[in-house]
């Protein structure tokens, strides 16, 4: 923020109006820095996202199928790891209990390991 407000200041009256009106949604990064390090963060956020986005889709379906999930069952959901995920989410679709849907080996459940 820094950055931007000093070089907004700097520049005269039109420049500035150009800048802030340029869409930063479409913008492509000029140094190789930049390009570098703004994709590679982006990159991880968008695995971050979609990961948390997963967990709480599971978590939905849970509470849809078994009513009520517990604070320690959110907890061990938000803990297990991708293929986990992917073993309740299929266990979901047959599982008589909740416990039959977070229990089990990942080996059971159908993934190519």
């Amino acid at each position: 923020m820094l950055y931007c407000d000093l070089i907004l200041n700097a520049l005269p009256e039109t420049l500035r109006f150009a800048l802030q009106a340029m869409s930063t949604t479409k913008y492509e990064y000029q140094s190789e820095f930049a390009r570098r390090y703004y994709g590679k963060g982006k990159a991880e956020g968008e695995a971050e996202g979609i990961s948390k986005g997963r967990i709480e889709l599971i978590l939905r379906m849970l509470s849809v199928r078994y009513k009520e999930v517990s604070p320690s069952t959110e907890v061990y959901v938000r803990g297990v790891s991708s293929s986990e995920l992917d073993c309740i989410a299929e266990r979901l679709l047959s599982a008589g209990t909740l416990q039959e849907a977070l229990g089990g080996s990942t080996s059971n459940c159908g993934i190519a390991q």
